[in-house]
C-alpha cells in the first residue's frame, strides 16, 4: 500500500514491529484507545495458552480500562491478521481500522 500513514498510526506500527523483533515471536501488535494510550503484545504460545498478538494488546487495552480503540497494527509475515484478533478488535471497537503490516513496517492490507 502506498498511502502515508498517519503520524500516531505510524507509531503504532512501529511498536508492534519492534515488539515481534524483540520477542522473536511470529507476530507484533499494538492498539491505540480513545484516550490515546497504546498495548503493544507480541504473540503467545504456551503449552496452556495461545494468543495471538492482537488479542493480547487488546486484553491489556481492555483490562486497563479502555472505552475503545481508534487502531489496532499487527506485523506479520503472513500477510493477514488472524481471525480472532480481528474479532477482539471489533468486539471493543467494531469500526476501528487494523493495519496489517509485513516485518518491514510496510503496510500491506487494512481490515
Amino acid at each position: 500500500m502506498s498511502d502515508a500513514l498517519d503520524p500516531e498510526d505510524a507509531k503504532i506500527v512501529t511498536l508492534a514491529r519492534s515488539t515481534r523483533a524483540r520477542n522473536g515471536a511470529p507476530e507484533g501488535a499494538a492498539v491505540r484507545d480513545t484516550d490515546g494510550r497504546t498495548y503493544a503484545a507480541s504473540t503467545v504460545a504456551l503449552p496452556s495458552l495461545s494468543l495471538s498478538a492482537l488479542q493480547v494488546a487488546v486484553a491489556m487495552a481492555v483490562s486497563s480500562g479502555a472505552p475503545g480503540l481508534e487502531a489496532a497494527a499487527v506485523v506479520t509475515a503472513s500477510g493477514v491478521a488472524e481471525a480472532a484478533g480481528t474479532a477482539a478488535v471489533r468486539d471493543l471497537t467494531p469500526g476501528a481500522p487494523i493495519l496489517i503490516a509485513d516485518p518491514s513496517g510496510a503496510v500491506v492490507a487494512r481490515a
